[in-house]
């Protein structure tokens, strides 16, 4: 997968800001050196993150912004509540000029930090339901950014599963409650289901107990499906283990997103593609704008994945239907 292209070295070399680069380029960038906070909601060896470190370098150096020339970028990485909370005090008082922030909860914790450092975030579930701005038109304050999902989306995937398996009438609903996702997405789930005819099963992912339980609970009945419905800050730790569970029980799975390695069929908004678009806000806010004068904005880019591979193990035909309108087919 794209994830690991990237050499490690390459990676490293993002994450101190300390990129090589040509002699003439650092003739070129006199200006004076800007920071920029990143507080990222995932591990630093995390398969997506050095893909999701390129794309935030580049978006900015297609904008005349050079790391560890005219530009340099903080990182910190953060899996827990701890974490953010350490993190987040830890860039507030490096006093950047703009943090970027990758999931809501990251956004919320900076925003408990500092009221006036501005914050880009991307992949946030439901930002003016959590608080962290007034409206997606006028977000007021300090934050703006790109918003992971419209919860409409999680009812496609509702769709997708019925349309790959139709004699899917049980649908396992992987979700964290505690979050917008979560209890949004399945929520979204349970509006269509009625007139897809399946009913819903919500399964917790406190732990890697819980998940396992409730999806062996719910294997024991016949015609079954998972969907997961994330956030991705809920689901990292236990993306391996879902969809290893999923090929054990024999169950046909949606997921959100492509990060799921080895599932069925993955539909959501590119996540990295947020990364190169919030390097487009960040310009804006280190040239003078003000994040609240920047709108919210929703995703432009989805995709659909398809793997033939997990499809034929489960002993399944892809509709032709669903072939052609699949953005990536992995044999």
């Amino acid at each position: 997968m794209q994830f690991d292209r990237l050499k490690r070295r390459e990676f490293i070399a993002l994450l101190s800001g300390a990129a090589a680069l040509p002699i003439a380029a650092r003739a070129q960038q006199r200006e004076r050196m800007r920071r920029i906070g990143a507080l990222m909601a995932q591990a630093a060896d995390d398969p997506t993150s050095p893909v999701r470190v390129a794309a935030f370098a580049q978006g900015l150096q297609e904008l005349g912004w050079l790391v560890g020339s005219n530009v340099w970028i903080d990182y910190r990485w953060a899996t827990s509540d701890a974490d953010r909370a350490h993190y987040a005090a830890e860039l507030v008082a490096l006093t950047p000029a703009v943090i970027l922030a990758t999931s809501g909860a990251t956004v919320g914790t900076l925003q408990q930090a500092s009221r006036i450092v501005p914050v880009v975030f991307v992949n946030t579930i439901d930002p003016v339901g959590g608080g962290w701005v007034a409206s997606l038109a006028r977000p007021g304050g300090n934050a703006t950014g790109f918003a992971a999902y419209e919860f409409s989306m999680f009812g496609k995937l509702l769709e997708l599963l019925k349309e790959f398996a139709p004699r899917v009438a049980r649908a396992a609903v992987i979700r964290d409650p505690s979050v917008p996702a979560g209890s949004g997405g399945f929520a979204a789930i349970q509006t269509a289901a009625p007139a897809f005819g399946v009913e819903l099963t919500p399964v917790g992912v406190h732990d890697a107990d819980e998940i396992e339980r409730g999806i062996a609970a719910f294997a024991g009945g016949g015609n079954g499906g998972l969907i997961a419905v994330g956030p991705p800050s809920s689901m990292a730790p236990h993306r391996d283990l879902i969809v290893a569970l999923a090929a054990r029980h024999r169950l046909p799975a949606v997921y959100p997103s492509r990060t799921f390695d080895g599932g069925l069929i993955t539909y959501g908004p590119d996540p990295i593609d947020q990364y190169r678009r919030a390097a487009g806000y960040v310009d804006r806010i280190l040239r003078g704008e003000k994040p609240g004068d920047l709108p919210v904005q929703a995703p432009t880019k989805y995709e659909l994945v398809i793997n033939l591979k997990t499809a034929k193990a489960l002993g399944l035909d892809v509709p032709p239907t669903l072939l052609a309108r699949a953005d990536e087919v992995i044999e």
